[in-house]
């Protein structure tokens, strides 16, 4: 199944009640200190570039650090990324997510780009990726920023069902569905916590306490991409297009 979401369990929740230290990155010489990537320990099953929302500034360290936006939600879960078998690079919004494809392209293919909430305004500079996909992202504006629907690449979209952020209903979803055609595939993810600003990472905007369904959303389709093709679309109850 292109998706195949994982419920979370109590290994899991366990990571999130309890925050991890952090840990350093290593830099891409292509990059600088704009982003720092995470390698499995094994070959890569392929590279994924994660871009954080609000401004996407990550205030990357010389030792390759991450000092903000460290409780995002696809920040706080590169980990999960990197020991599912993906080079993971977490991109700052000072950085270039067209020089971040090609740099990512040299480690393995295809190259996939994950934004979250407000990244996607800029992911439109992440078009030459064989696929993106977007976490309860402000849809209405990549739509705008890339203008023709034959420009996107393969896109699924992870939404909340209960997603309180004005910029991010769930009712926002189908319009881009419907624009993207058969380049957009809708997982629908339900349950977990919602606490403090509807827009931020604590509530159901940041998928708090369903991280691990998020991730394997994410991964399960990751695991189907061809470079630069859309995979075959087979019928999944968790994958409903809108």
């Amino acid at each position: 199944m292109i998706f195949n979401i994982i419920r979370s369990n109590a290994a899991f929740l366990c990571l999130f009640l309890f925050p991890l230290p952090a840990f350093a990155g290593e830099f891409m010489l292509e990059l600088g200190q704009t982003a720092v990537l995470g390698r499995p320990s094994s070959r890569p099953r392929g590279p994924i570039i994660l871009m954080a929302g609000g401004d996407g500034q990550l205030g990357i360290s010389a030792g390759g650090f991450i000092t903000r936006l460290t409780g995002n939600s696809l920040i706080r879960t590169r980990r999960q990324f990197v020991a599912a078998g993906y080079a993971t690079l977490a991109l700052s919004s000072e950085g270039s997510p067209s020089a971040a494809v090609a740099a990512m392209r040299r480690v393995a293919q295809p190259v996939i780009v994950v934004g979250t909430s407000r990244a996607a305004t800029r992911m439109h500079g992440a078009v030459s990726a064989d696929a993106l996909v977007v976490t309860a992202g402000m849809l209405d504006h990549l739509q705008r920023n890339i203008g023709f629907a034959g420009s996107l690449p393969p896109t699924p979209i992870v939404h909340h069902r209960r997603d309180g952020c004005r910029l991010t209903l769930p009712e926002l979803v189908p319009a881009f569905a419907a624009w993207g055609g058969p380049r957009v595939r809708v997982a629908w993810i339900d349950g977990g916590r919602d606490e403090g600003d509807p827009c931020q990472a604590r509530g159901h905007h940041g998928f708090a306490g369903v991280e691990g369904r998020m991730v394997g959303a994410i991964t399960s389709f990751s695991r189907s991409v061809n470079t630069r093709r859309w995979p075959t679309v087979r019928s999944d109850p968790d994958l409903k297009p809108v």
